[in-house]
């Protein structure tokens, strides 16, 4: 457990704790996914570290399949997650609590109607099922 995800979460009150969590580990997740770095503890974020809100809404769904499969729109409901839009207000309240930083140019309703999180996260999800004989023999 996290204590100061914890508080972050108890003060906002809509998400829970696990929510902030996957939340930042979708963030170096997503950093890796579009070849940036991630800034040593107390540098200052550049561009080489910047993800915007759609690489890391991409980012937070690619890692939510990978994670929790099927099921990441579940486990995305029980942490009160449904919409871009919670994304953004969980990234936010981590800014406004000095756990991540932000640009200039970056803005909270960035997050806001990006895309359908259920569809992209399960729309083409595949399962891979190798081929097997009669009565499940190979």
């Amino acid at each position: 457990m996290h204590p100061e995800l914890v508080e972050i979460a108890d003060k906002d009150g809509r998400y829970a704790w696990e929510a902030f969590a996957f939340a930042l580990d979708a963030l170096t997740h997503t950093q890796r996914m579009f070849g940036k770095s991630n800034p040593v503890p107390g540098q200052t974020a550049g561009a080489e570290h910047h993800v915007t809100a759609r690489e890391l809404l991409e980012g937070v769904c690619d890692l939510a399949r990978q994670e929790f499969g099927l099921m990441a729109p579940i486990v995305f409901e029980r942490w009160g997650i449904r919409t871009t839009g919670d994304i953004g207000n969980i990234i936010f309240a981590l800014i406004h609590s000095s756990v991540l930083f932000k640009n200039e140019n970056d803005r909270r309703e960035d997050f806001d109607d990006v895309f359908d999180l259920t569809q992209v996260m399960t729309g083409d999800y595949r399962i891979e099922v190798e081929e097997v004989g009669k009565w499940g023999s190979r």
